[in-house]
């Protein structure tokens, strides 16, 4: 490593020097670490004539230092790895590994290490070696497997019973998928150690994963599908010496079967490889006592569920029903609480976390037994038994969970069920009452369908919000049947005002009150149009008045004078209360926002200096906008004025979100176009939308095309769409001929742009998808550059070229990152599209050459 350049070569060469030295543990792993790192992110500074030197200088380290600390040989292995898929110059790198090293001993550890972590490094996001050199080195990986399989055999041959050994063998071939023999053998062994079977069992798991395209591994599938079958009788005595850890590897490796073969089984269950043991075994785990071990398979239940609903067929349905009905029996005596619990149960502990992972599973596979049939059995047991609280608990949690599934037209069994819960008395466990009262929420269609049990339901729920542990869960219910029962509930808006005037007198999440809110608004919107503004200046009192303390109250008693609270609860007032306006008629919500705007405006001036409150008052006033529309003109001058005032002082991106939903809502009106101009400076997306010849006549208009072009190469899912969505729509201006009287006049304002910024536009967009941009971005960026050209593709097939030219061919270490070939293919395929879904293709499998 003597002849690295020296000014930027001083962490290669301090590194190389420190692990030369042989310190300590610390000093080298820092060492080997940063070399490693180096080598994942700035292989680029290193001359072509010093990749040898450091290869050597690295194999080198590994042999000196492998019995210093495993870390130490991981991060060593990494780097080696890391370095042999850049370097193309090095050919063949398993081969001269295994040939340099096989027949020492002692080496066989790192060799090991480095030879399981090489395929792994592969797929690494850390190096963008492209597809073409990912391509060679897997095919020469493939090539040298064999040789693997037998160094690895001879390995533990001589090693004997070298268990740490045999852990790094079945890594590394958890990487080559061979040597399944012993792989089951170690596994079928009631005495194999804990780390030893884990080691075994990802080794299984990771075969299973890689061979996800079974008809190309016949030979090895069929393998690992005879093997795993074994299994069962290993997995019975774990169960019996309650050997937690691996039993839950058992169920790990059956589920991972059950995952691979999901295809097959659905394509010919019973027959083959579509063998429905497999499913038996995942039910054998579902019978384990532990809630943890059944969690396991969740995902592949629900990966059977979505197959089967997508083929819909009733034949088909009908075989894999059972085990639906099995699994479901299992998963409701998972529910169930202790004997000895207190209170309602929790959601927000590992349990409650598992309770809500099985109502949804419920609700994706409950089509496969039938909702009703279900929900008649599961109210059958408890009607005609005598459960304990805990069986009953667990049972409503079941019925909660499909009840909005169950047909509630004519419904005898759901009315009853209704009944039947609403006369609980207050003397059953307040377990089951929690639940109970979650399954009323959950029924509100049956409550709309049956009017008559609204009272009794209402009375019920309000029991409910006057308990403190009951509250939260009985505003949520009661926000339900709102929110479906909205006609019937008119009649009850007065209740509806008497609790929310009170809401801080119940012992309600913030969640809860601001869901209790909802509903309110929701049923406002359904009274007469002339009750509404003064009704909704009732339910907007409250808050308004707590802001006004806030504001003259300069003490707060100690309490802090945070107004997000009542800023949320006015946001979800307006948000919800949509009555339906006639044309002509005045907006009966315009009066009370006009008369709550100078508060609004205090509050924001009065925090300006703080996001999150700022944050809260921008979302307040765009629900304020969006409720009454264009009736809210009168505020647009004074809010505009106080937002750019805001702005230069401190730049809340709020403003700019909020300043979108200005120009969406007046971008259309004459007078207000030029103070929505002077507005430009907060925000521009939606003029582009609204007012294109406005913002395109604008001097802005170059600063703002050359920040979406800066913006372009933004790694943040959001801000890129954002700027994407912004380019793409300014340039469709030109584009769609809308017949409107200014679209010439847009087409060449486009042109004009386009003309200066154009090329840098494409070039900036190609070398963002192919270096910067994450795969999920690409269909947005597909969208520009289809606009791009659907404005003047002669000229945009030229940029496109010129932007081609511009792509690096090689990588720093030589290897090819495109060819000629693929470089012209990818143009005429982009240049020749007939639609955007064909670009966006078309990007996918170029820039995967980059990556």
């Amino acid at each position: 490593m003597t002849s690295l350049p020296v000014l930027q070569m001083y962490a290669w060469e301090i590194s190389d020097q420190l692990l030369q030295l042989k310190q300590d543990v610390e000093s080298c792993y820092f060492a080997a670490q940063t070399m490693k790192m180096k080598i994942q992110t700035s292989f680029y500074e290193l001359p072509p004539e010093t990749h040898n030197a450091l290869r050597d200088s690295l194999l080198t380290h590994i042999q000196n230092l492998k019995d210093l600390s495993p870390i130490i040989v991981t991060q060593l292995a990494l780097a080696i790895a890391d370095l042999a898929l850049q370097m193309a110059s090095w050919k063949g790198c398993v081969h001269t590994l295994i040939e340099k090293y096989n027949n020492d001993i002692s080496s066989m550890p790192f060799l090991i290490e480095i030879l399981t972590v090489l395929p792994e490094e592969v797929h690494s996001r850390s190096l963008r070696i492209g597809a073409n050199r990912r391509t060679e080195i897997i095919e020469d990986l493939a090539y040298y497997s064999s040789t693997v399989v037998t160094l690895l055999t001879t390995c533990v041959e001589k090693t004997g019973n070298d268990e740490k050994m045999f852990i790094k063998v079945f890594r590394c071939l958890g990487s080559c998928n061979q040597l399944l023999m012993v792989l089951f053998q170690v596994l079928q062994r009631d005495e194999t150690s804990t780390n030893l079977h884990e080691a075994a069992s990802d080794c299984v798991c990771s075969a299973l994963y890689a061979i996800e395209n079974v008809d190309t591994h016949m030979p090895l599938a069929l393998q690992l599908f005879q093997g795993v079958l074994t299994l069962e009788t290993a997995y019975h005595m774990a169960v019996a010496r309650e050997d937690l850890d691996k039993v839950l590897n058992y169920c790990r490796i059956f589920t991972e079967l059950c995952e691979t073969f999901l295809e097959t089984t659905v394509r010919s269950p019973g027959q083959g490889m579509g063998d429905l043991r497999t499913l038996e075994l995942l039910l054998i785990c579902a019978g384990h006592p532990q809630y943890e071990v059944v969690e396991i398979s969740f995902n592949f239940w629900y990966r059977l569920g979505e197959h089967l609903y997508k083929i819909n067929d009733a034949a088909l349905h009908s075989i894999f029903r059972p085990y639906i009905q099995r699994l479901l029996h299992c998963l409701a005596r998972h529910c169930q609480l202790d004997p000895d619990h207190e209170g309602i149960p929790e959601d927000t502990d590992d349990f409650g976390e598992f309770r809500m992972r099985v109502s949804d599973l419920v609700k994706d596979v409950i089509f496969l037994v039938g909702s009703m049939e279900c929900f008649s059995q599961l109210y059958s047991t408890l009607k005609e038994g005598s459960p304990s609280w805990e069986v009953t608990e667990a049972v409503l949690f079941i019925m909660a969970a499909i009840a909005k599934s169950v047909d509630p037209e004519n419904n005898p069994t759901l009315s009853e069920v209704l009944q039947q819960v609403v006369l609980l008395p207050e003397s059953v466990h307040i377990a089951v009452r929690y639940t109970s009262i979650e399954l009323v929420g959950e029924m509100s269609e049956v409550v709309d369908r049956n009017p008559r049990f609204l009272d009794p339901v209402l009375n019920y729920l309000m029991k409910g919000l006057r308990e403190k542990p009951l509250a939260s869960a009985a505003a949520k219910a009661i926000h339900n049947i709102c929110s479906v029962c909205r006609d019937h509930m008119a009649q009850h808006f007065h209740g509806l005002l008497e609790i929310a005037r009170s809401l801080d007198t119940f012992a309600l999440s913030t969640e809860a009150a601001v869901g209790l809110l909802k509903g309110t608004a929701l049923v406002l919107a359904r009274l007469p149009l002339e009750k509404i503004a003064e009704c909704l200046s009732d339910l907007c009192a409250v808050q308004v008045l707590a802001l006004k303390k806030l504001l003259t109250d300069e003490s707060t008693n100690g309490k802090s004078a945070d107004p997000t609270v009542w800023l949320d609860r006015l946001a979800v007032i307006f948000r919800h209360t949509n009555p339906i306006v006639e044309n002509g008629q005045t907006h009966p919500c315009q009066k009370v926002i006009q008369e709550i705007w100078p508060v609004l405006s205090e509050t924001l001036n009065t925090h300006q200096a703080d996001n999150r409150i700022v944050e809260r008052c921008c979302r307040c006033l765009r629900f304020a906008v969006r409720c009454v529309g264009k009736g809210s003109a009168s505020l647009l001058q004074p809010l505009v004025t106080q937002m750019v005032s805001v702005y230069q002082v401190y730049p809340h991106s709020c403003f700019l979100y909020l300043g979108s939903i200005l120009v969406d809502e007046y971008g259309m009106e004459e007078g207000c176009r030029q103070g929505l101009l002077d507005m430009l400076q907060v925000n521009t997306h939606l003029f582009v939308q609204r007012s294109p010849v406005t913002l395109l006549s604008s001097s802005v208009i170059i600063h703002i095309i050359q920040c979406a072009i800066a913006a372009a190469s933004l790694d943040h899912r959001d801000a890129n769409c954002s700027v994407m969505k912004f380019v793409r729509d300014l340039i469709h201006t030109g584009v769609a001929n809308d017949h409107e009287e200014d679209f010439e006049v847009r087409k060449q304002l486009i042109g004009q742009a386009m003309e200066q910024h154009g090329q840098q536009l494409v070039t900036q967009l190609m070398h963002s998808c192919c270096f910067c941009l994450p795969p999920y971005t690409l269909p947005d960026v597909a969208e520009v550059l289809w606009e791009v050209m659907l404005f003047d593709r002669p000229t945009f097939c030229r940029w496109l070229e010129n932007a081609l030219k511009g792509l690096p061919k090689e990588t720093t270490g030589g290897a090819v990152t495109v060819t000629h070939k693929q470089l012209t293919d990818f143009h005429k395929q982009v240049t020749s599209a007939e639609e955007c879904k064909q670009v966006c293709w078309a990007i996918r499998e170029f820039t995967r050459l980059f990556r």
